[in-house]
């Protein structure tokens, strides 16, 4: 029993608009019914979760109707659709998101103020959705979303991962996952699709056998199948006017239980099959430094691409008669090299279930299907071995040899010749005959982007230079894009209220508006009021970091940020032994005018990746020793904030003022952090790298703290080759951090804790913090002294906010769909 309010769905609200009282009190019946009828829960004994799950059932009520009339005028248009394929979407908590997109945000809060409920407090019961790791999940989160704003027809298909990427506890400075268990206590955003159920199949074997017509045709006899369960969660878009898919799979074993087994008294050993298969949807990114663990991550790559494409074929086949139009109807985006499998996929369907030949599917697959890249790095361009691939999925590897004969024989008749075919192969013979997932994805697509202008053009010259070469050039540039729903109209609604206020609502609509801030960016009193609103920001920042930490942070402090996955090309190393460096630079000259600053950092580690976890704890001993120091008091202070997930950025990045994007020139593809500080208003420093360049032009040279070696400069310095030891040699301060850190002044237990690490940096500084050192402090004290001066800063503050409406996530997808995927948008 709840009432319908279509109307009250389409409202939107600027931030401090109070809404219609008629359309409180029907949203306050509805979260009462809701409690009644689906909680099972009384008014009087409500918990705080029971109201969140109330709330959530009420406004996923008015996403309901649009939802279906989204997908019915799909239908009835023959509107071509997008279907995203991730690994990761990592979504948060989407009761805010919701709610905000459909402009409910007041009503809900007023609704619950009515019940003598608080509303952030039950909005803080939501679980952040475990389904991401960092960028590339938050990126494809974005783009759901911004498909949905800007009426592109969407399904983003992935996996529903029970527990999905780890918990994150810091203890006695060490990195310990647990379980994120997520959906422990249900997820009320989800509707299970038990009618749509997919067998997918592994193993077994391959047999050529004659078809009823005398033709030979290839059979998978597979030796085992798990059943793929869909769950669907609708993504809101802006105003709410369109209502998108996120479509996750869970995996099911088909006999979930070996009773006679179990009835001979093997209970364990009769759920075998069920826990093997249940496996695949378990967590996120399973560690590889196993075979076990290495053939899991291609079960769940298959699992998810197999499960997808079967969707997608049944669904255009409901609406066509057969699939010879399916790339007139469908684009499928292959978000990094995790769904590459799914080329070969589509080919297995539409050969050996739908009978095409091969020329007709190849032709079919290759306008299907588009590729965005995001890593550089040799390591993270994912390849499988031959043997196991042979062994998990036997059709798919023959499919792969006859991709590979034909691309091959094709580059042959252009030209190419032994170093070259070698080079362009899907097959890597010179590393133990591994399957080039990136290759197999670049072959069997129309378009490859790249997700930055340097990132494209390092992808041009280097990794698929040859590719791009014999394949005709299908490299094009899509710079990414954040939702400003999300990072900025949510995440900071003190700021949303204040440019409102300046350059209008329409603002809310279109973030191109943010240059009419420009002229503010010189008006004293504005700019005391960006500063108070980022004041705000700050001390809820420090409460959060008093209550979770036991920390005492200064909001008057400038306030360093670097929050993103712990990676060595990241360089969280650089930012620690410059904070070290200042420490001890600071306890040198102790009477200097010193700058307050506190040092914020967040971010996990990859359970097997030993040297990032190192640095944790490195980060978190550096912070033990300098915020327990009192001869520099609250002058400097560390704090490394455990469990970095999309609410706790949330909390970050509007009470940032310093942006860390200090990445090895000519390894971050994009990044997305940066633009979404930089929204934000807080001032970059950084390396010419990813889309920090695109920053760097659009804010000015002025607003920014650029330093360090350039891509070209990092690629000629590495040929070159790099002296380490010479580089910290002519560095007094940074001889001094390293000598402290391998001496064992932050390991006072044991101290030779860091020795290895530092030998180490010094032996092979592969992502040269050594070269890049001296430059990168000599900017940070640019930034002390920029900070000296409140004027300055805030002038570039409000300069930042207003330069970086380009980066908005709906321009991306406008890109996407004129360039790539042939769709229409708004």
């Amino acid at each position: 029993m709840t009432d319908s309010l279509p109307s009250v769905a389409l409202q939107s609200f600027a931030p401090g608009q109070v809404p219609d009282e008629a359309a409180v009190k029907a949203f306050r019946r509805t979260i009462l019914d809701k409690l009644a009828y689906h909680v099972g829960g009384r008014r009087e004994r409500a918990s705080e979760r029971d109201w969140f799950v109330s709330t959530a059932l009420a406004a996923r009520d008015h996403v309901v109707d649009a939802w279906r009339r989204s997908n019915d005028a799909t239908r009835a248009e023959g509107r071509k659709g997008v279907c995203y394929l991730s690994m990761e979407f990592l979504i948060g908590r989407l009761l805010s998101d919701t709610l905000g997109n459909l402009g409910l945000t007041e009503t809900a809060r007023l609704a619950l103020e009515g019940l003598g409920v608080d509303f952030d407090a039950v909005a803080g019961q939501e679980a952040d959705a475990a389904l991401g790791n960092g960028g590339l999940g938050r990126l494809a989160a974005c783009f759901m979303e911004s498909m949905a704003s800007v009426d592109v027809p969407a399904y983003g298909y992935g996996i529903r991962y029970e527990n999905g990427l780890f918990r994150q506890i810091i203890a006695n400075g060490l990195q310990h996952e647990v379980p994120e268990d997520w959906l422990a206590l249900g997820n009320p955003w989800e509707f299970e699709r038990s009618g749509l159920v997919y067998e997918v199949r592994f193993g077994g074997h391959v047999r050529s056998e004659v078809a009823p017509d005398g033709s030979s045709r290839f059979v998978w006899h597979a030796g085992e199948i798990v059943n793929a369960l869909a769950y669907d969660t609708p993504v809101v878009g802006w105003r709410g006017q369109r209502i998108n898919t996120l479509r996750l799979w869970s995996a099911r074993a088909t006999d979930p239980l070996h009773l006679s087994d179990f009835n001979r008294g093997d209970h364990v050993g009769a759920q075998t099959a069920r826990m093997r298969a249940e496996a695949i949807s378990r967590v996120l990114y399973p560690g590889d430094e196993t075979e076990a663990g290495q053939e899991l991550r291609l079960r769940q790559e298959y699992f998810f691409a197999s499960a997808s494409l079967q969707d997608i074929i049944r669904r255009h086949l409901s609406r066509f008669p057969d699939l010879t139009s399916l790339a007139e109807q469908v684009a499928v985006q292959l978000n990094d090299t995790h769904p590459a499998i799914g080329v070969a996929e589509l080919m297995r369907l539409l050969i050996d279930v739908h009978g095409f030949a091969w020329d007709p599917a190849w032709k079919i697959t290759q306008a299907v299907f588009s590729y965005t890249n995001h890593t550089l790095l040799p390591e993270a361009l994912e390849t499988w071995a031959v043997p196991m691939m042979e062994r998990v999925l036997p059709r798919h590897m023959q499919l792969i040899y006859l991709i590979n004969a034909r691309h091959l024989d094709h580059a042959r008749a252009d030209g190419a010749r032994d170093a070259l075919l070698s080079s362009v192969s899907l097959i890597d013979e010179s590393n133990g005959r591994r399957v080039r997932m990136g290759h197999l994805a670049f072959v069997g697509s129309h378009r490859i982007n790249g997700v930055s202008a340097l990132h494209t053009q390092l992808m041009r010259d280097t990794v698929f230079a040859d590719l791009n070469h014999v394949c005709g050039d299908r490299i094009t540039n899509k710079t990414n894009g954040i939702t400003f729903r999300r990072w900025l109209h949510r995440a900071n609604p003190g700021l949303t209220q204040l440019l409102v206020e300046a350059v209008g609502p329409a603002v809310l609509d279109d973030p191109d508006r943010l240059e009419a801030l420009v002229p503010f960016a010189d008006d004293a009193g504005f700019r005391q009021r960006f500063a108070a609103q980022r004041r705000t920001a700050k001390e809820r920042l420090s409460a959060l970091v008093a209550g979770r930490m036991g920390l005492k942070i200064d909001p008057d402090a400038l306030f360093d940020v670097q929050i993103k996955r712990i990676h060595e090309y990241k360089r969280q190393l650089l930012n620690i032994l410059q904070t070290v460096a200042l420490y001890n630079t600071m306890r040198a000259h102790p009477t200097d005018n010193w700058v307050p600053r506190v040092k914020i950092l967040a971010g996990k580690a990859a359970p097997s990746y030993h040297q990032a976890k190192l640095i944790i704890r490195l980060a978190n001993d550096v912070a033990a020793v300098i915020n327990d120091d009192p001869s520099v008091g609250d002058l400097l202070k560390v704090a490394f904030i455990p469990n970095y997930n999309v609410s706790l950025a949330e909390a970050i990045i509007p009470a940032a003022d310093l942006s860390e994007q200090i990445s090895t020139a000519g390894l971050e593809a994009s990044g997305t952090g940066n633009m979404k500080l930089a929204l934000n208003g807080a001032l970059t420093i950084g390396t010419l790298d990813g889309a920090n360049v695109e920053i760097d032009e659009r804010v000015g040279r002025d607003e920014i703290f650029i330093f360090g070696l350039t891509a070209a400069e990092v690629a000629s310095r590495k040929r070159a080759g790099h002296d380490a030891r010479a580089a910290a040699a002519a560095s007094p301060d940074l001889q001094g951090a390293l000598d402290a850190i391998a001496s064992g002044v932050f390991s006072p237990g044991e101290p030779d804790r860091y020795r290895g690490l530092v030998e180490g940096l010094l032996h092979d500084d592969r992502y040269l913090v050594t070269a890049d050192f001296d430059s990168y402090n000599a900017r940070q004290g640019d930034v002390a002294a920029r900070w000296r001066k409140p004027d300055s800063w805030w002038r570039a503050a409000v300069l930042n906010t207003a330069h970086v409406g380009w980066f908005s996530s709906d321009r991306t997808i406008r890109e996407y769909a004129a360039d790539i995927w042939n769709v229409k948008a708004r």
